[in-house]
């Protein structure tokens, strides 16, 4: 068996090298496949990661949102009401609401505007748990105060070096406010910065809000091991009107959302479908070719007596051969393009050694497809065609 494999192999090896420019076409086909599937894999990690940067931050073990939320980038309003009714549970600690808005954000040096995401709360509760945030609570109380997000991307401005020379007064949705300090958090596909503000301050910028209508409620409970059992009983004292999640579905219902509700999450996955089959069908055409021009000698092994198990090795290991060197540079070009995507969207991508092992296990299955779809070629080799 072993044996059999091997002058396979080496046969198969022989004739993937024969015709060099055959060769280069068919590891271009498989490169280009390789790096269509990793791109668009590369998107749709990042469009998971980046949308749960924020909600990963929260400080709190139960949230409650208002049953039409599609996603904390676009909620739906609810009664602050609802949430401190929920105080009257007693492994309910506090409860702190978030208010979460779209504004215009100034560029002081180019004046033009940028759409940015604002998050407002009592600076007290510390909600997010980000050092930077934490650090200048005080900052955020003063009238007017907010803090900038230095992750965002270089459009709103050098927002650090307007705060070291005093010149950081700016306007957000069309209402002055002063930029006291900078943390980090990140761009996201829904936001390309954060301001984090306190809720009066917020309140302030969006003048036509009302401190009665939240976004998002945190609980704190007293004993975080009861939390699943502590979400049942608030979910019977809010109504079906409103969702209660912990941490955890937090998380996973904003990456759902994207993922499954989003028309990007769809066009992501798509990408990685239609760049297999691309790779597929151009890998079948090389093979196939392959075959067609040697039917006679294959043929000719089967007139000495070399079984067609041997010949159909001989395919897939030809396969194999195309996918691994295609596969290389693929993922070598790949990883380098992921430097430039994050330098221009200021979002991660993270090349890890689970998503490579899970491309190649893609390619190599898209090159055993592509070698099974050719085989049909090879049962036309008949040993009887020599004589004739």
């Amino acid at each position: 068996m072993i044996r059999s494999l091997y002058f396979a192999s080496r046969l198969a090896w022989r004739q993937t090298i024969f015709d060099k420019a055959k060769l280069i076409a068919a590891i271009m086909g498989v490169l280009f496949a390789t790096l269509l599937v990793f791109m668009q894999l590369g998107f749709k990690d990042s469009l998971s990661t980046s949308v749960v940067s924020a909600p990963l931050k929260m400080r709190g073990d139960i949230f409650l949102l208002h049953k039409q939320t599609e996603a904390l980038w676009r909620p739906e309003r609810f009664d602050l009401a609802t949430l401190m009714r929920t105080l009257a549970h007693p492994e309910v600690e506090s409860v702190h609401p978030l208010y979460i808005g779209l504004a215009p954000f100034k560029n002081i040096d180019t004046k033009l505007r940028r759409t940015i995401m604002i998050y407002g709360y009592d600076p007290t509760a510390n909600l997010f748990d980000i050092p930077d945030v934490m650090a200048q609570h005080s900052a955020m109380e003063i009238k007017d105060q907010v803090l900038f997000d230095r992750a965002a991307r270089p459009e709103f401005g050098p927002v650090s070096s307007w705060i070291e020379s005093g010149n950081n007064q700016t306007e957000i949705n069309n209402y002055k406010v002063t930029l006291a300090g900078t943390f980090v958090l990140g761009t996201t596909f829904a936001s390309d910065g954060n301001i984090i503000a306190s809720e009066e301050n917020f309140l302030r910028i969006f003048s036509h809000r009302k401190k009665d209508k939240i976004d998002v409620g945190f609980i704190r409970v007293k004993n975080p091991a009861n939390i699943q059992a502590v979400k049942q009983q608030i979910e019977a004292m809010v109504g079906t009107e409103t969702m209660v999640l912990t941490h955890a579905e937090l998380a996973a219902f904003e990456q759902g959302y994207w993922q499954n509700t989003a028309p990007i999450g769809f066009i992501f996955g798509m990408g990685v479908i239609m760049g297999l089959v691309v790779g597929t069908v151009i890998v079948y055409q090389i093979l196939f070719t392959d075959i067609s021009n040697n039917l006679s000698q294959f043929a000719t092994l089967k007139a000495m007596g070399y079984p067609h198990s041997y010949l159909v090795k001989t395919v897939f290991a030809s396969a194999l051969y195309l996918g691994l060197m295609g596969f290389i540079p693929g993922v070598a070009l790949s990883k380098y393009l992921y430097g430039v995507a994050e330098e221009n969207i200021f979002i991660k991508f993270p090349m890890t050694e689970e998503k490579i092992l899970f491309v190649l296990c893609l390619i190599l299955g898209m090159c055993f497809i592509a070698g099974l779809l050719a085989l049909r070629k090879l049962k036309s080799a008949d040993p009887a065609d020599m004589f004739q």
